[in-house]
């Protein structure tokens, strides 16, 4: 009987312990708004095998992808995120200005010259205090990825300057950051639903669209458009956001490996959009596009179209603060 009892009690503490283990291992979902082939699917995929090294294999993470969980209605991803129903997510910045109206600083036209400047913009006191805004909402950031700037591409002409701009019938989306800059260059701007802006240039009724160079790519502008300008007229980040309830649950080894899998990414995620531009940008030229870059002169022009809308700008904003010290920092002062 007492050999029964103590095989007995030996199973229920080897249970108690496999409990204990399983206990100890997390699932996580990271919902990305775009496709699996998109350059975000794979920045979050890199983040995830990482994350899950450093915790010991105690995190197993799940990416869904094209905004699916969300419908791909990203200000209701955003709340999900804030309230619990979701774990992780992966949104633009400049999707968050609805809830965080300071981030529109890092979308102005012409604040960075570059992604190196955005990179060390991103990593500054002055972007960890606008990102910590985002805390209010019960989302923790645990990154920030740059994005590609954005180019503009159209049927007319290349883009050298403002000047080339003026009667261009431009798609923009419906922000008054695009709107605003587009008509003080001269373009005539459409805001519009991008999935329809393929019949839109096809049947003339644009002239062009703007966005990263692997839109145009991803969607074969190509057909319908002869002319890329590399205008990088315009940045964006990634916010990796986590609900801030769940990671506080989560043991010191894991909140660790997620934050220096994030710190980590976020120069990743540049060597790796910079080699896919390319990639981008050949197939556009294979396919009979022409892409031209603008003179350090022609940006300056940009850069003046830009800081006259800024009385807009800071309306948007609404922290003279922070744009100041935002345009201070990126020498728009």
């Amino acid at each position: 009987m007492k050999k029964v009892l103590t095989t007995i009690l030996a199973g229920a503490m080897l249970l108690s312990l496999g409990q204990g283990a399983s206990a100890a291992t997390k699932k996580i979902t990271i919902s990305v708004p775009d496709p699996t082939t998109s350059y975000i699917y794979a920045a979050a995929d890199e983040f995830a095998k990482r994350a899950k090294a450093y915790s010991g294999d105690t995190l197993e993470f799940n990416i869904a992808a094209n905004g699916s969980l969300y419908g791909g209605d990203t200000a209701a991803g955003i709340k999900q995120l804030g309230s619990g129903a979701l774990q992780m997510v992966v949104l633009a910045s400049s999707v968050y200005t609805n809830f965080v109206p300071g981030l529109n600083v890092i979308s102005v036209p012409y604040m960075f010259d570059d992604q190196a400047q955005l990179l060390k913009y991103l990593n500054s006191d002055i972007a960890t205090e606008l990102f910590n805004r985002v805390n209010k909402m019960n989302i923790t950031v645990a990154g920030k990825w740059t994005r590609s700037f954005r180019e503009v591409t159209n049927s007319k002409h290349p883009i050298n300057s403002p000047d080339d701009l003026k009667g261009v019938v431009l798609r923009v989306p419906n922000n008054s950051l695009y709107v605003e800059f587009f008509k003080a260059c001269g373009a005539v701007t459409t805001p519009m639903n991008f999935s329809e802006v393929y019949n839109a240039l096809q049947l003339n009724t644009l002239d062009g669209q703007e966005n990263p160079v692997d839109v145009p790519f991803s969607n074969k502008f190509y057909e319908v458009q002869k002319y890329i300008s590399f205008t990088n007229h315009m940045a964006d980040a990634w916010l990796v956001g986590i609900n801030s309830k769940f990671f506080k649950g989560l043991d010191d080894k894991q909140k660790e490996a997620i934050l220096k899998a994030g710190a980590e990414v976020q120069q990743w995620n540049v060597d790796m959009m910079a080699e896919k531009d390319k990639v981008a940008l050949q197939t556009l030229i294979d396919n009979g596009m022409e892409s031209n870059d603008l003179t350090s002169d022609n940006q300056k022009k940009f850069v003046e179209v830009s800081k006259s809308c800024y009385d807009k700008f800071r309306e948007l904003i609404k922290d003279d603060k922070l744009f100041d010290a935002t345009a201070a920092f990126t020498g728009r002062k």
